[in-house]
């Protein structure tokens, strides 16, 4: 199992990659048994080979496993994991624009449009149609579409512009600088551009010195270096073959699940603000519930400071959290979470004061006339003749005691239905 979905050249401990994060993250990354509120890895071997095409690029390449792993709050992830064929003699700039058209899953501008992927005879224009028909055929039947009710031109919930995202490996010459233009081309996947050449998302060097400063991880310089962009993670090494596979397996264990757990954080933050937005909190009262049960769960459960045990991979999660800006969006979930229960807390009040008076009126009332005036009529057979000869002050009597009747049996009916929807409500969300 170990080297069953890496390639031939790679595997991974199972062993050594539990001890990697700390003990209380198990649970959530690594569950021992099915549980809908851990991470649950689904992986089948594939071993698909393909050929991606353009006008400047012809690279075969091998899709050797799938993984779908879902998560709490409804999310999950689909990764797949391809190699370019190593008999090819592949240029840096190909590396990169193979990276760059295989994240792209639908066409949005002129080298997509003129990328197909051949695979078993039959070429897929888009990316999208190559991982829906071939890679993964049955999995499009179970992707909840609900969110793109109001969308008009979007086709499937992508997390981001109908990219995904890319965890690559690179390795290069031993005798190779790794410049600041390579790793900034990494961090953007910049490729090749429609004539052919390399294609640089800058010009400024300063301006690509200070990007590497903000989101590569040096500290392995000159030989290795991480990129860590909003869009991708790229390691690009010059190591010897021992090494550079030591850290290509790093890149498919350790790191992809600190990868994994870092968007998965980012994504469940922006599924609650989000819903903190379209929240109806006058109307629909038990959203307003489930919000503060979400917000609650997740930092209890899933939001952890630290998870890795070793340096390294604690700065490098640490660069991952800092990109994706997830403290700055736990802060505005936990304001969030403040307002809501400050809303709830003033709405409750003013609930319990309306309450509380009109109980007060009937009480006074009652205390002033007596109920004796009315029970007594009521009392054995009666005819509602005797209503004719009540006065002013005995139909008010009357009044108050049927209609504090029936207020408390409301009362009474609305506590019972309220609890009964909460319960239901409990026993299909779990």
């Amino acid at each position: 199992m170990e080297n069953r979905f890496y390639g031939p050249n790679n595997r991974i401990s199972h062993r050594d990659m539990e001890r990697y994060y700390l003990p209380f993250t198990n649970h959530v990354l690594f569950p021992n048994r099915e549980d809908p509120e851990a991470f649950r890895r689904l992986t089948k071997a594939l071993n698909i080979k393909a050929t991606l095409h353009s006008t400047q690029l012809h690279l075969e390449f091998t899709v050797y496993s799938v993984d779908i792993v879902l998560c709490p709050f409804n999310t999950g992830f689909l990764t797949i994991r391809t190699e370019i064929n190593p008999d090819q003699k592949v240029a840096y700039s190909q590396a990169l624009e193979f990276g760059d058209r295989m994240r792209h899953l639908q066409d949005t501008n002129k080298l997509d449009l003129n990328t197909v992927i051949e695979c078993n005879g039959c070429s897929y224009n888009e990316v999208e149609d190559f991982v829906f028909q071939v890679v993964t055929p049955r999995v499009l039947a179970f992707i909840d579409r609900s969110p793109m009710e109001g969308a008009h031109f979007e086709k499937l919930p992508f997390f981001m512009d109908e990219r995904m995202f890319v965890i690559g490996f690179c390795s290069l010459p031993e005798d190779c600088d790794i410049t600041v233009l390579h790793r900034y081309r990494a961090g953007r996947l910049d490729g090749i551009d429609l004539l052919g050449n390399a294609r640089v998302g800058a010009s400024h060097i300063p301006y690509m010195e200070h990007y590497c400063d903000k989101f590569e991880y040096d500290r392995w310089a000159p030989n290795t270096y991480y990129l860590t962009d909003e869009t991708n993670f790229i390691c690009l090494t010059r190591e010897k073959k021992e090494n550079s596979n030591r850290l290509a397996n790093q890149m498919y264990g350790e790191y992809y699940y600190g990868l994994m757990l870092n968007l998965f954080h980012r994504i469940v933050l922006l599924k609650l603000s989000i819903a903190y937005s379209q929240v109806q909190l006058e109307r629909k009262q038990e959203h307003t519930q489930d919000l503060i049960r979400d917000i609650t769960c997740f930092s209890a459960k899933y939001y952890f400071v630290e998870i890795v045990a070793q340096t390294q991979g604690r700065e490098i999660f640490h660069q991952l959290r800092n990109v994706y800006g997830n403290d700055e969006l736990f802060e505005d979930v936990k304001q969030t979470l403040n307002d809501l229960y400050k809303y709830q807390e003033t709405r409750t009040s003013k609930q319990s004061s309306y309450l509380l008076t009109i109980l007060t009126i009937y009480t006074v009332i009652s205390g002033i006339y007596g109920m004796n005036l009315v029970i007594e009529d009521l009392d054995g057979s009666f005819n509602w003749s005797f209503l004719m000869k009540y006065s002013a002050y005995q139909w008010i009597a009357f009044v108050v005691t049927f209609s504090g009747l029936a207020v408390a049996f409301l009362l009474v009916i609305g506590v019972l239905w309220q609890w009964g929807r909460d319960f239901i409500r409990r026993h299909n969300k779990n």
